[in-house]
């Protein structure tokens, strides 16, 4: 308890570094904008690993506020994505936002079910 805070705030620093190195150079593929869609399933996966690894192993609940909280919070982005997506709705893109609002749900959600698949696998708790 008398450190948790700096768990969270070293989580949290390199989560911001990583999103801001990620999306500092915006990725398209087309008009789809897809560093956001990255983060998100990226830090989607990660979170889906470590939350498993953290309770599988019995692991101390600092590594949840370390990399569940401080990393993949700081790193995904909600915010961004509901600004992206609202942007193509603004200049007339509404299949493409559509695209990617079900490109940022779906992926998100299959990112953590596959985190937490590799672990199982990984630590032949399936």
């Amino acid at each position: 308890m008398k450190y948790d805070l700096v768990y969270l705030v070293i989580g949290a620093l390199l989560g911001v570094f990583m999103r801001y190195k990620m999306t500092g150079s915006p990725l398209f593929m087309g008009s789809l904008p897809i560093s956001v869609l990255l983060v998100n399933v990226i830090g989607s996966f990660v979170l889906g690993a470590s939350s498993t690894a953290v309770t599988s192993l019995g692991l101390d609940e600092r590594y949840t506020l370390l990399i569940g909280i401080g990393f993949c919070g700081s790193l995904t982005t909600m915010s961004g994505f509901a600004f992206e997506t609202v942007n193509l709705i603004d200049v007339g893109q509404v299949a493409t936002a559509a695209l990617d609002i079900i490109l940022n749900v779906c992926a998100s959600l299959g990112a953590i079910l596959l985190g937490r698949a590799v672990i199982t696998l990984l630590l032949g708790l399936g």
